[in-house]
């Protein structure tokens, strides 16, 4: 007789226990409703692309047959654009996350991050053997108290801009204190690739500030409309990289068709500003359309990411689902992915959402919540 599985139970067990604190995630496929949700903020996704690869595959990982001439190009054509000195392209932002702190820190080494840092960054930093822990969000005295505490090389891992919240680092106060304590920061420009500076080139560059920065990571998944990402720095930890990133090194490399995605989008950002400048206008449109009613419950932010905090799981869903029966795709953000009480609509801006929808939205919203 074989033996009962008890992983089985285990498994049911959990998600039950999930359904019942009304956090059990599912996959959701959205017909025709206004999109609120998607980080797809200049609509690049939505571009007919005219190229068309020669082979639908890479073949194998980049240090066997999966590298090419357009690999190079790309890398050093994005890293000109976000004046870097090199770059590595990842399969995805997580997957890059995972490949840069997985490797880049010893047992001796510390490395500090902000609390509210995206859970790839955490992902990496567990399969690292580094000293870690958390700082207060945004908070430089507390972050200061940690670096007093780090030992070895010190890395510090920040967002230009954190995707629950969609508020701005602190990034010109946490370098003064880096430089202070020799500790290296890490910058994760997912949400400001796109966006942030001229031509959307990110924070450190709109603050002057590349030359400062160890790595940043730029992800291709948001505002880029495709699929990737880049780490920039040195010419030096592109070829650490290359040799100890286990991410990097033991992955099936991008297809030719992902390369010219990629490609694509930045040559839109370097041929206009436009869609950029609407963003920007459609931001402040909905920050001034905010109600009073509204605004007690209203994270403050100026980027893409909008949040109206509703609290309590249950409540979230049900007005996420009454939102999207009326054609708004509105998602709920629910614990454990935030904390207990702060439960929240996350309302992403985009280029293309009228003023005329975004009004509508909030009155939807204000009229659910009241």
């Amino acid at each position: 007789m074989p033996s009962r599985s008890h992983i089985a139970d285990k498994i049911r067990a959990k998600l039950k226990k999930r359904k019942k604190e009304g956090n059990l995630r599912k996959l959701q496929i959205s017909y025709g409703l206004i999109d609120f949700c998607s980080n797809d903020y200049l609509g690049f996704s939505k571009k007919k692309s005219n190229f068309r690869p020669k082979s639908q595959g890479s073949t194998g990982s980049r240090l066997i047959g999966g590298n090419s001439l357009l690999f190079e190009k790309i890398e050093t054509k994005i890293s000109v654009f976000h004046r870097a000195e090199a770059g590595l392209i990842f399969n995805s932002g997580y997957n890059a996350n995972i490949g840069l702190f997985s490797c880049i820190a010893d047992k001796s080494d510390t490395i500090i991050f902000d609390q509210f840092i995206h859970a790839s960054i955490r992902d990496g930093i567990r399969l690292s053997p580094a000293r870690s822990f958390s700082f207060e969000h945004n908070n430089t005295n507390s972050l200061e108290k940690k670096l007093q505490q780090a030992s070895g090389n010190i890395l510090v891992a920040i967002e230009s801009i954190y995707s629950m919240d969609g508020d701005q680092c602190e990034l010109k106060k946490i370098l003064t204190l880096c430089k202070k304590y020799k500790a290296q920061i890490i910058l994760d420009e997912a949400h400001a690739t796109g966006v942030i500076g001229k031509h959307g080139r990110g924070l450190a560059c709109k603050l002057r500030l590349e030359n400062h920065i160890f790595a940043r990571i730029h992800s291709f998944g948001k505002s880029m409309g495709c699929h990737g990402a880049i780490i920039l720095g040195s010419k030096e930890l592109r070829e650490y990289l290359i040799n100890f990133s286990g991410a990097f090194i033991y992955t099936t490399a991008l297809s030719e068709g992902s390369l010219m995605a990629i490609d694509n989008s930045y040559e839109e950002l370097k041929s206009g500003t436009e869609k950029i400048h609407q963003l920007q206008k459609n931001i402040t449109f909905f920050k001034e359309s905010i109600s009073k009613k509204l605004k007690k419950h209203y994270i403050s932010s100026n980027s893409s990411i909008q949040c109206i905090l509703v609290g309590g799981n249950k409540k979230a869903r049900k007005t996420e689902s009454i939102l999207q029966k009326r054609g708004y795709d509105v998602r709920a953000i629910c614990h454990p992915t935030v904390a207990k009480g702060r439960e929240r609509l996350r309302i992403c801006i985009h280029s293309f959402n009228s003023e005329n929808e975004i009004k509508k939205c909030l009155l939807n919203i204000e009229e659910l919540l009241s």
